[in-house]
């Protein structure tokens, strides 16, 4: 050991063993660890400064009182004040002269008396005027802090039967948009977005790309929505229903998992039953999800729904304006309803229940939704699932006018579908979800063509598909019209959005659409193969109709009017998912002329008897002379009027739902 380190060893132990106390410091602290008058005063000013504005307003009050007395006792004993009528001022008299000198300057002007009088009332007026001074100046500093809380939006929520929508992604601005459509017949209807933003930017991009939101009031709050503490902000046990965002980021599934951890772990206070609903990207983090999720909690996974639509768009042209239709409130949408006139009768009767709604399903009390159930099953006071134009329609609703003409209805059986050609251009996440979707569906024998340009797909042995893997840019004209497009059935073009940004891989999608629109051009109207086409960017969308392509997914925008829907209605989670699943009933758009005679006048009505007897129901009608107008929805008309008069050409094409 050092020389050094000996000696102050020997230092330390002689303080530890020497009984002497120590000498006040030269401070005039008695004794050592006991803090002076002094500091002990100056700890306690620190702390009543710390109060914040009202401490020192306190602070200055005290100060002006102080001046007042201080400045009437020196004039009271030294006789300096001017003698009036009444001789000189009083102790009353003299404090209020003082007040006014110390807190108005002006007062000072109309003084008169000797030089000595004047001069201490002049003191007293620059004293009064440093107070005064420094009144105005921690006001405005009040105020201006108040500005800035609110400006960060921290303060706590007061709305009640709100929606609250944690996090925040491009997807707000649809869901603001569809809740603003269904909050119509709410009386001051208002939306809370609680999200680690500035509210003031929340604010903004939400004025610029939300559009009107017809009534509905959006308050936007700063906060994290995995602390408990900031939760409580957005008053989540008063609200209707929550929606909760995958934020963007590395693993915006885990933030989801986490926030849901916090909404289902937090004790409730009020007697609101929770109604979650959290989108998972991955689906690896859905047996967590699920874990953490307690009664109320609606999970959507959003690789799965996206890609068994495109699967459903894919295999049908029109399909996706359908389900657009279904998922959105702007036009009609699925309600649940308890109808006592319908309630004795059977499913297939209660088809022509309604003259503007369409019966799809029965829903029992334990919230098992089965969509076109077999006709003869009863309804036994079950509630009805129904597409309408609002819910108000359904009360007090009459039956359908419409005249079935007998004679029309052709009711052939379903044809058996004979095996595809699939073509796949691109890959991103969803691929392999796509394609186990595809031969799901696919018939025995059906082949798969899958070309990309980026990365290595690899597909796992199928049941029904033969794939075939290639590499390719799908930009390419060249590669293109090697591929034998018209001979194909479908052809989904994917995007590049594990590899490239939105608006690249957006970008890159366009430019194969167009190539596939003058492919398919030159083809004759019996060979032109179904189209669809997936998008990340919403804006894109009005891009996509140059190419004349009608079904085009966007990703983000459909989960958001799923987010939406059940965000108002959870039991429409087992309707989407019946919809959307290979098991169970599914949309079809399939010829008119299986349903009815070609070329005649018939009713709608007489359609959705026609689909009745084959077993089907019948939600709708595609008239092929619009199929290229964007304007007339590409000619799918969902839910027409039973009386609704139509011609039916070979091309049309009637929406059922069917069993295949």
């Amino acid at each position: 050991m050092s020389r050094t380190g000996r000696q102050t060893r020997e230092r330390l132990t002689r303080s530890a063993t020497d009984p002497t106390p120590a000498k006040p410091g030269p401070r005039g602290r008695e004794h050592e660890g006991r803090p002076a008058l002094r500091e002990r005063l100056r700890y306690r000013f620190d702390n009543s400064m710390a109060r914040g504005a009202s401490a020192l307003v306190g602070w200055l009050a005290v100060a002006t009182l102080v001046l007042i007395v201080l400045f009437s006792v020196v004039v009271l004993i030294t006789q300096i004040a001017p003698s009036g009528d009444d001789g000189r001022p009083g102790v009353r008299q003299q404090l209020f002269n003082s007040l006014m000198h110390a807190l108005d300057p002006g007062t000072v002007a109309g003084d008169s008396g000797s030089w000595r009088f004047l001069l201490t009332m002049l003191a007293l007026t620059i004293a009064g005027l440093f107070v005064v001074s420094a009144l105005i100046g921690v006001i405005a500093t009040a105020i201006d802090t108040r500005l800035m809380e609110l400006r960060r939006g921290r303060s706590r929520v007061l709305e009640e039967d709100h929606t609250l929508i944690l996090g925040w992604s491009d997807a707000v601005m649809t869901i603001l948009r569809e809740l603003s459509i269904a909050n119509e017949s709410r009386k001051k209807p208002s939306v809370v977005i609680l999200a680690p933003r500035d509210k003031v930017e929340m604010e903004e991009e939400i004025r610029e790309r939300a559009g009107d939101l017809r009534g509905t009031r959006v308050i936007c709050r700063t906060g994290s929505p995995i602390d408990v503490t900031d939760l409580r902000i957005g008053n989540h046990e008063a609200a209707r229903s929550i929606i909760v965002l995958a934020p963007d980021g590395d693993e915006p599934d885990s933030e989801a998992i986490k926030t849901l951890l916090a909404l289902t772990h937090v004790p409730r206070t009020g007697d609101r039953p929770l109604h979650v609903v959290v989108e998972i990207e991955d689906p690896d983090y859905l047996e967590a999800a699920r874990m953490v999720a307690g009664s109320g909690v609606v999970i959507v996974n959003k690789r799965e729904t996206v890609a068994r639509l495109i699967v459903q768009t894919s295999r049908q042209s029109g399909a996706a304006m359908v389900y657009t239709e279904l998922f959105d409130f702007d036009g009609d949408e699925i309600y649940f309803h308890d109808e006592p006139r319908l309630s004795s009768g059977t499913y297939g009767e209660s088809l022509m229940g309604y003259e503007d709604c369409s019966v799809i399903g029965i829903a029992d009390d334990d919230g098992t939704v089965r969509l076109n159930p077999p006709m003869d099953t009863p309804i036994d006071g079950r509630t009805l699932v129904v597409i309408a134009e609002d819910d108000s329609r359904l009360v007090g609703a009459r039956s359908a006018v419409g005249v079935v003409d007998g004679a029309a209805v052709v009711a052939s059986p379903p044809r058996p579908e004979p095996p595809s050609r699939i073509l796949v251009l691109g890959w991103n996440e969803r691929a392999l979800s796509v394609i186990t979707e595809l031969d799901e569906y696919a018939s025995p024998g059906s082949r798969l063509s899958v070309v990309s340009e980026f990365g290595e797909p690899s597909v796992p042995e199928l049941r029904n598909l033969t794939v075939d893997v290639r590499s390719g840019r799908t930009t390419d004209r060249a590669t293109l019209d090697g591929l034998e497009i018209v001979e194909h059935d479908q052809v989904i073009v994917l995007c590049y959005s594990d590899d490239l940004d939105v608006q690249r891989a957006d970008a890159r999608t366009l430019v194969t659409l167009l190539h596939l629109r003058e492919i398919s051009s030159k083809a004759s109207e019996g060979r032109r193969p179904a189209i669809v086409s997936e998008m990340l960017d919403d804006r894109n969308r009005a891009l996509a109709q140059v190419a004349e392509v009608d079904d085009v997914i966007v990703s983000d925008e459909i989960l958001s009017l799923i987010l939406a829907q059940i965000s108002e209605e959870a039991r429409l989670d087992a309707v989407f998912t019946d919809l959307l699943d290979a098991d169970g009933s599914e949309i079809y758009l399939r010829p008119a002329a299986e349903y009815v005679a070609i070329g005649q006048e018939v009713s709608y009505a007489t359609v959705v008897d026609a689909a009745r007897r084959r077993g089907e129901t019948a939600i709708g009608y595609r008239d092929a002379s619009e199929a290229r107008d964007p304007a007339m929805a590409y000619g799918v008309r969902v839910n027409p009027p039973k009386s609704a008069v139509l011609t039916p050409d070979v091309s049309d094409r009637v929406v059922v739902l069917a069993e295949d």
